[in-house]
């Protein structure tokens, strides 16, 4: 076992306490996201970041401040701490001093989600749970197939019928139980929703409907501190669909406040999305603290074809409270933007981590953001996932 500081579950809009130490999705009051909390002042007697820091295994290093106890529940497929890269030739054509990408797409399955869904596949390991669901927009469903396989756990993944062929296959690959849905995610979960009443076994590891895929994707903040030695960018760029990275990375501040590891100070959130699907950027400019189901959602970036997220709240919340913004971009846009960046500084972008590049460029317009400031974007997958997108792109620049 190793030692964690784990107290209990809250839920994320009542402040209801949860066990943490039995089996739960949503808050039993009021069917909100609940959020791991931690004896943060105990940690902070315990634990040296500096050894922390040191130790190997990528995110998992941070063990104390994650949710997983039992050493043997850890599922593992070789995680790393995910580079932080320079492009000084972006940079410099959006008339930026710097500006870096955090590459996810080096990790097991090709993108970010690797991070949540080992954390709540080894948690569901831990507290006995053997069946496990999902709707997916494509990479999500990937990353459970593989680390339930890892884990020798059943999976059974809901996905859109025009996901990109990349994630179908590996599903398959990894054993998974796969079904095709005509639409979009929400039509995805809505069908997993029926097949799930006959089979109340299965538990449902949906976004934010569980409390451990956030844990596995604050990691991201957690790196990014120690990348940045403890100062952090002036500003994050963050393509949004369920949003779990960006809630993530603000726990994640929040707690290192409190460890005395960081300062007060805050990047400023930004919320990426393609404006064939932007929920979020229609309720931040309209001032809702609630998104509203975004209708013929369509985008050639998968993961941000999601028509409302589950904790749009909580998004929106970060977003305000860091004084960021909201901003979506064409799906010419984001495609332009991602080769741009591959033919400039040698990094090949999926479609969302395209859309953030792109946003820079309507940012700068706007005056939003400062030449002198830095900025760090995500690439939440490899771009060798979207072949499709890119196979017949008509704006490769010249």
């Amino acid at each position: 076992m190793t030692a964690t500081f784990v107290k209990h579950l809250e839920c994320s809009i009542c402040a209801k306490e949860h066990s943490a130490r039995e089996v739960h999705t949503v808050c039993s009051s009021c069917g909100k996201s609940l959020l791991v909390r931690y004896d943060l002042p105990a940690a902070r007697s315990a634990l040296r970041k500096d050894e922390l820091r040191s130790r190997p295994g990528g995110f998992w290093k941070y063990r104390p401040l994650l949710p997983v106890e039992s050493d043997d529940a850890v599922t593992s497929l070789g995680e790393c701490v995910t580079p932080l890269v320079a492009v000084p030739e972006t940079a410099k054509r959006l008339g930026l001093a710097e500006l870096w990408v955090k590459d996810e797409g080096v990790l097991p399955t090709g993108s970010f989600k690797s991070r949540g869904l080992a954390m709540a596949v080894s948690r569901a390991r831990e507290l006995g749970v053997t069946e496990l669901c999902i709707p997916s927009a494509g990479n999500a469903g990937g990353a459970l197939a593989a680390y339930a396989s890892r884990a020798g756990l059943k999976s059974h993944v809901f996905m859109p019928d025009d996901t990109p062929a990349a994630n179908i296959v590996e599903c398959h690959a990894y054993g998974a139980e796969v079904e095709l849905v005509r639409g979009t995610i929400s039509d995805a979960a809505a069908a997993m929703a029926q097949k799930r009443a006959s089979h109340p076994h299965w538990f449902d590891i949906s976004t934010l409907k569980e409390p451990y895929r956030l844990e596995g994707k604050k990691t991201m903040g957690y790196e990014l501190a120690e990348q940045l030695q403890d100062e952090l960018p002036d500003v994050i760029v963050y393509p949004t669909g369920g949003g779990t990275g960006l809630i993530g990375m603000w726990k994640a501040f929040e707690e290192m406040e409190r460890l005395g590891w960081i300062g007060p100070q805050r990047p400023r959130m930004i919320s990426v999305q393609s404006s064939g699907c932007a929920p979020i950027v229609r309720a931040f400019e309209a001032g809702q603290d609630r998104s509203e189901f975004w209708e013929n959602a369509a985008t050639v970036a998968s993961g941000l074809r999601v028509p409302r997220a589950f904790a749009d709240h909580l998004i929106l919340d970060a977003v305000r409270k860091s004084g960021g913004s909201a901003v979506a971009v064409s799906d010419d846009d984001l495609l332009r933007e991602a080769l741009h960046v591959a033919a400039d500084d040698g990094l090949f972008l999926c479609p969302e981590g395209g859309a953030a590049v792109a946003a820079l460029k309507v940012l700068r317009a706007r005056s939003q953001i400062r030449s002198d400031e830095r900025v760090v974007v995500f690439n939440t997958a490899s771009a060798l996932k979207y072949v499709e997108a890119f196979q017949h792109c008509s704006v490769i620049p010249r």
